[in-house]
């Protein structure tokens, strides 16, 4: 009887390449999709220590939705290091300006805040439009419920 546990060795992981359209979705239902599969939690090899996840490509992230009043309550901050440096966007903007961003942002804050995380957050393309240059990967199409 074995009583090992499996731990995929960094050649044995197959990593494929999936594309989610964000039309008409929750920006966040998109993001939870997205990190779920950049971590790899949708394989049975999955492991909290490694980088078993996929390549995930996000398009039209122009057409995502924020529901409620995030649109003009939701405020995007982050500081230069500078006396006076906070800067502030609104989601309103943001969508408009950078929708991309605001998808980035959303998917790098649920991924681990260390090294495995900015590991996984590099297997992430987003797109505002419906054009994306990963044609040659073949990525298959991923659909959010």
């Amino acid at each position: 009887m074995n009583n090992r546990t499996y731990s995929p060795k960094a050649s044995e992981i197959e990593r494929k390449w999936y594309i989610i359209d964000a039309t008409d979705k929750s920006l966040g239902r998109v993001a939870t999709e997205a990190a779920r599969l950049l971590k790899g939690k949708h394989k049975p090899t999955y492991t909290t220590h490694m980088d078993v996840g996929d390549n995930v490509i996000i398009v039209n992230c122009k057409d995502a939705v924020l529901t409620g009043h995030k649109l003009e309550q939701k405020v995007y901050r982050h500081h230069s290091g500078y006396i006076g440096g906070m800067k502030e966007v609104v989601a309103k903007d943001m969508m408009s300006n950078t929708p991309e961003k605001a998808m980035f942002l959303a998917i790098k804050g649920m991924l681990p805040h260390n090294k495995l995380g900015r590991q996984m957050i590099k297997k992430l393309r987003v797109y505002a439009g419906s054009e994306h240059e990963q044609a040659a990967q073949k990525p298959e199409v991923w659909e959010v419920k």
